[in-house]
């Protein structure tokens, strides 16, 4: 089953869309997650989607997989990165 949950992890620390910076995840201010995001989504040339979507996917993506075993204050830091991701992509 370790092994099993290691694929979201590898996706995170080696996102073959997005090189994000280490810990990006962890931070506790919601606007330096977001744009963090949005710099590593627009000097990707590997994504698939505009940046936005590619932040924001990559975003979701770690909120779901982390799913319970996310602190409560955490989970609210990101959701409130989703909304600075939106405004800082004029949205």
């Amino acid at each position: 089953m370790a092994a099993a949950k290691k694929w979201s992890q590898d996706v995170t620390k080696h996102s073959n869309a997005l090189d994000l910076e280490r810990d990006v995840f962890t931070r506790d201010d919601p606007k330096l997650i977001a744009l963090s995001l949005k710099r590593s989504a627009e000097h990707s040339h590997r994504r698939k989607g505009s940046p936005f979507q590619s932040a924001m996917s990559m975003l979701t993506f770690y909120i779901n997989r982390a799913g319970k075993d996310l602190p409560a204050k955490q989970k609210k830091v990101l959701e409130k990165a989703k909304e600075e991701l939106r405004a800082a992509f004029g949205r």
